[in-house]
């Protein structure tokens, strides 16, 4: 757990000092308007995302008469992490998955899909649900908005490099080295910022799946269930929704083309291997 806590310090770490680079060469008020834009857009996001995304998925908030299984395991599972307990959500679709969002552990709601409930046992949707509310005790609704914000300022100073490009307002020089520092802005940094990004949303579902199994005292629930999920969106993969919010589910909804590649999920073999090489 500490090692994952680290890698997250050190991935943000090199985020900003990308951005500080940046601002090294291009000037300070460039990144202070990319600041506030991303500011503005990231922490609305922050306070708002909850709502955003249960309604962008058509989720509906169940109570304990409707479905008494899923409240009886979150309130356990809930209990053990020694959090409030959440708001309880069913979004309507086959696909297997679930999602945790709100921006801390009193504002927080736990989504599942009406697949996940259908394909898993009891201690296989216990291990979704603990590492559902990992993410809640480990705040990485912050964390990640706190890295989209650095990488937006960054992409903000990008575009803006590639329109200095156009109308030729980079700079008054003409020489080889403004050529690469241009190029540099406007293609090399935005693409290692977005890298940066992928891995610290990695870093926190490793993080997750080593919480819930702890918080359980077992990690098999968990890695069975990753091997069910993996297989179950591949029959069933969402068809609606942004891939910008694949990050909340805990395995990516979509598939397909260049996604694996820019996947903010780790490759589920090396989860479940983790998972059961773990003791208790």
């Amino acid at each position: 757990m500490i090692k994952n806590q680290i890698k997250t310090v050190v991935l943000l770490a090199l985020l900003t000092a990308l951005l500080l680079w940046i601002g090294s060469f291009w000037g300070i008020s460039g990144i202070i308007i990319g600041l506030v834009f991303a500011i503005l857009i990231n922490f609305g996001s922050y306070w708002y995302s909850d709502k955003i995304i249960l309604r962008m998925y058509r989720a509906k908030q169940v109570s304990e008469s409707e479905a008494p299984r899923l409240y009886k395991i979150v309130r356990e599972v809930i209990q053990l992490g020694n959090l409030p307990m959440p708001k309880v959500y069913i979004l309507p679709t086959d696909n297997p998955n679930a999602f945790a969002t709100g921006r801390n552990p009193k504002h927080a709601a736990i989504a599942c899909t009406k697949g996940i409930l259908e394909l898993l046992n009891d201690d296989e949707l216990k291990g979704v649900i603990a590492h559902e509310s990992s993410h809640i005790k480990n705040r990485d609704i912050l964390i990640q908005t706190v890295a989209a914000t650095i990488a937006g300022v960054i992409s903000y100073v990008a575009i803006m490099a590639r329109f200095g490009a156009m109308f030729g307002g980079f700079g008054r020089n003409r020489d080889g080295s403004n050529i690469i520092q241009l190029l540099i802005l406007a293609i090399i940094t935005p693409i290692i910022a977005t890298l940066l990004q992928l891995a610290i949303s990695r870093s926190r579902e490793f993080l997750a799946d080593e919480t819930a199994a702890k918080t359980l005292h077992n990690s098999f629930g968990l890695a069975n269930a990753l091997e069910k999920l993996e297989q179950g969106v591949k029959k069933n993969p969402l068809r609606f929704g942004s891939q910008a919010t694949s990050c909340l589910f805990i395995a990516n909804p979509f598939r397909g083309g260049l996604l694996n590649l820019l996947s903010t999920h780790p490759p589920m073999s090396e989860r479940i291997n983790k998972l059961k090489s773990m003791n208790f």
